[in-house]
């Protein structure tokens, strides 16, 4: 009967002590104890019951129990032991069980139910994208862990999370439990409910005396009010943009002086369930001036030429991003710190030091740093792996043994970005100072991308399909074309251009043109060096017996010479070009003769300057070029009498000569520094003139404006085609002109912003709105530079690197063309391997 009470009793309370203090369920146990007080056991042995994946003997460890150990039965160790294994989450019962008493001796039983493990999430409510989201960034390590509270409130966390940063602000979300049969799992199901997307109903900003409501919501970039009137730009509300948008505002507020200005209190309440509204309390605080601006540690540079660079003057507002602009990070690089950079000082530094502060006034003294001039030590360029390292590392401007110079690095990334071998997004320089010598190693990191294009096309002119087949290979390799070494399909690495190009439609026209150029003739210095060859024939496939047979064949040779200058700048260029073309009729119409040869031999000089950024998607920059092309004046020294009637049109025009005159030029610029927008300015103008009156302007070598300005089979005499979009294809001539023959005088202008929307290696793609005005003229007399065709539209751009340039656009004229009703209104354009309106 003893025995029974002691059992009894121990049970009861050791029940009682652990449900005190955290849920214990003990079993009867059939061994002896004292009723009156704990007795002290020997742990003889533990096991472990009710788990399924768990490993045993980490539990035990876990518990804190061990075999051998003296241990009061009840006590708060074995509480404490229940606790430990309740803490871990992965149980829904917990329970320390007496299995047996021998004397001195206890042995315990561990009873764990294990909870239920992830075996899927399955969301309700959402777009198949939106879950593979989840999944793939959010919630791919879920699957196989424990379903506990904390989970399940993660879980919960992360898809609200997910959907208030798209701007889904009210989203809500719920979880159930249900199993899974097939793994005797739980798979959790989701339900999401996004609502609309929360728009910024309102903004509210009180304190703001100094600088007004309206100002303060400008800075605000991407949390808009919902106005009617506001069509470009997102109003959706995103937490995280929120945040920075108060740095914004604060930031806006040190521009003006007021250093101490702080947002006092924010907050942000539901309006409905596609709107908030945000309010905003603001503490301007003083307003702060610069006082005196002194000079520590300058040996090189004398403070009033520094004060000069600075650009800042005692009294002048207290602006910190503006003093940090002009000290470090000036866009235009005339900041002190460039200064110094780029007379070697790699090891300088400034400091702005706040020396006193008195009313409103700040004292400041600029802590230089000079340091000892850095040599340049070693040059080395890694990811060109198709490229030769020659071809790199004659466009890189920091050479062993220079001094460092910032200035030249930059203009090496530019350079290397102009050869269009390399994807730009992923060019970096690799400083490597080492302060111990006074030495610098640079590494020029490049990637790799594809640069040889293809163009194939087809189109319709002259009542008939017209196919073209172009390839361009702007890596090529004469050299190796005779070795085995060609690293790919061609030879490739030493920067040559080979272009092939064959246009056809049948045996009423073909067209073919060779060229290869080689930027560094010589390899020693940046001499250009280019040979083309072309040759056209038309006819209208009849015999060549029949009287209405008609032929005509253009057979050109090119050569040209060019050099980079050093003056004015080193972004200029002289290029010179030999040309030669024999025309060859055969009862061709349109012509001053039907039947003979007339030839042409000319040389045209160009001057130009090319200080854009990056080829493809131009950002900063200008290109402009002057070219004129002179063919020898014949008619000047030569015994013919041009007046007389009876001499023959073969006679007078075999040999073709004039003048011709361009001008081109474009330029761009971001809006601001921190804008995707990019402003295209271009203007063109063409001029073409004759020695001799009695011959008048020769009519090859003109411009034909309108359309696409891709060049059709139609323009074979020499004719250079001038797109104008929202026009049809050469629709723009002088009134009572040759529309085929083209015009003597022209000009343009284009207006474009550009936004990129991609900028990735394998396609840069730009959007684009433009204005664009045109004409052509007959002669001087007529000539109205600013009497143009206008025209407005949008369009895209899509650089593919096999295909180079693709461009759609659509515009509108607004002028009518007499006699050509449709040529203007509604247009779309196509362009391929070309940028549209380019002039160059």
């Amino acid at each position: 009967m003893k025995k029974i009470l002691a059992v009894a009793f121990f049970t009861i309370s050791f029940f009682n002590l652990a449900q005190a203090q955290i849920q214990y369920k003990p079993t009867p146990a059939r061994s002896q104890s004292d009723p009156n007080s704990p007795k002290e056991y020997i742990i003889g042995g533990i096991t472990v019951s009710g788990t399924k994946s768990l490993d045993k003997d980490v539990l035990i460890t876990i518990s804190k129990l061990k075999v051998g150990e003296q241990i009061k039965v009840p006590s708060d160790k074995i509480a404490n032991s229940v606790k430990d294994l309740w803490a871990q989450g992965l149980f829904n019962d917990v329970q320390i069980n007496i299995k047996s008493i021998k004397a001195d001796t206890v042995f315990l039983d561990l009873y764990l139910e294990e909870r239920p493990r992830l075996s899927s999430v399955v969301f309700r409510g959402l777009k198949k994208s939106e879950v593979d989201d989840l999944n793939e960034k959010k919630l791919k390590d879920l699957v196989g862990k424990v379903v506990n509270d904390n989970l399940i409130q993660s879980t919960e966390y992360i898809v609200k999370k997910f959907f208030v940063e798209k701007g889904y602000y009210n989203t809500e979300v719920s979880t159930k439990q249900r199993p899974d049969s097939a793994s005797s799992r739980t798979a959790l199901i989701v339900t999401v409910d996004k609502k609309s997307k929360t728009k910024v109903n309102a903004i509210n900003i009180t304190g703001d005396d100094a600088l007004s409501e309206d100002k303060l919501k400008k800075s605000m970039k991407d949390t808009k009010e919902r106005k009617f009137y506001k069509i470009f730009g997102s109003k959706k509300f995103l937490y995280s943009k929120y945040e920075e948008d108060k740095k914004n505002i604060i930031k806006k507020y040190h521009e003006r002086g007021y250093r101490d200005a702080v947002i006092v209190s924010d907050s942000v309440y539901r309006v409905d369930d596609a709107s908030v509204n945000v309010d905003l309390k603001i503490n301007e605080g003083k307003k702060y001036y610069f006082g005196n601006i002194s000079w520590a540690g300058n040996a090189i540079y004398r403070p009033d030429y520094l004060n000069h660079l600075l650009q800042i003057k005692k009294g002048d507002i207290f602006d910190e991003e503006k003093m940090d602009k002009r000290l470090h990070n000036s866009p235009s690089e005339d900041d002190i710190s460039s200064l110094y950079l780029n007379n070697g000082y790699l090891f300088f530094n400034v400091s702005p030091v706040q020396t006193k502060v008195y009313n409103d006034t700040i004292d400041v003294e600029m802590q230089i740093f000079e340091g000892e001039q850095a040599t340049i030590n070693k040059v080395s360029v890694n990811g060109n792996d198709r490229t030769n390292d020659k071809v790199v590392l004659r466009e890189i401007r920091t050479k062993p043994g220079d001094k460092f110079n910032k200035s030249l690095l930059i203009r090496t990334i530019r350079e290397l970005n102009q050869l269009g071998y390399f994807d730009e997004q992923k060019t970096s320089p690799d400083v490597k100072p080492n302060a111990q010598d006074g030495t610098v190693d640079l590494a020029f990191n490049v990637t790799e991308k594809p640069s040889d294009q293809l163009e194939l096309s087809g189109g319709f002119g002259g009542g008939r399909i017209i196919g073209t087949l172009g390839l361009t290979f702007n890596n090529f390799s004469l050299r190796k074309l005779f070795t085995n070494d060609w690293g790919g399909i061609l030879p490739s690495g030493d920067g040559q251009k080979l272009q092939l190009r064959a246009q056809t439609n049948g045996k009423y026209y073909q067209a073919y043109n060779f060229s290869f150029s080689e930027p560094w003739l010589g390899g020693d210095k940046p001499r250009y060096f280019s040979v083309g060859f072309n040759h056209t024939n038309q006819n209208n496939g009849l015999a060549s017996n029949n009287p209405s047979y008609y032929q005509l064949k253009l057979t050109g040779f090119n050569l040209g010479l060019g050099q980079r200058l050093k003056w004015p700048d080193d972004y200029f260029q002289l290029n010179t070009n030999l040309n030669f073309d024999r025309y060859n009729f055969v009862n061709y119409p349109g012509f001053q003769f039907p039947t003979g040869t007339s030839y042409t031999f000319s040389i045209t000089e160009a001057l130009s300057r090319n200080s854009i950024d990056v080829p493809i998607y131009p950002t900063t920059g200008s290109h402009i070029k002057l070219s004129v092309q002179l063919t020898p004046p014949y008619s000047l020294f030569s015994s013919i009498n041009y007046n007389d009637p009876t001499v023959s049109n073969q006679t007078k025009y075999k040999f073709t000569e004039f003048h011709r005159w361009k001008f081109d030029a474009s330029w761009f610029a971001k809006l601001s520094s921190s804008s995707k927008f990019v402003f295209n300015f271009q203007t063109h103008y063409g001029f073409l003139g004759t020695y001799n009156k009695a011959l008048g302007v020769t009519q090859f070598d003109r411009w034909r404006v309108g359309g696409d300005g891709l060049a059709g089979y139609d323009y074979i005499q020499g004719v250079e085609v001038v797109g104008l979009r929202g026009y049809s294809n050469g629709s723009i001539v002088p009134e009572g002109a040759n529309s085929q023959a083209g015009s003597p005088i022209y000009s343009k202008y284009t207006m474009e912003l550009r936004y990129p929307i991609s900028t990735a290696q394998q396609a840069t793609i730009f959007a684009l709105t433009f204005l664009e005005g045109g004409n052509t003229w007959e002669n001087f007399r007529t000539f109205s530079p600013f009497n143009l065709k206008r025209s407005a539209g949008v369009g895209v751009r899509i650089f593919l690197p096999i295909f180079g340039m693709l461009g759609l656009d659509y515009g509108y004229g607004f002028d009518a063309i007499p006699g050509n009703p449709d040529a203007n209104r509604g247009q779309f354009h196509f362009s391929i391997a070309q940028q549209l309106g380019s002039g160059f």
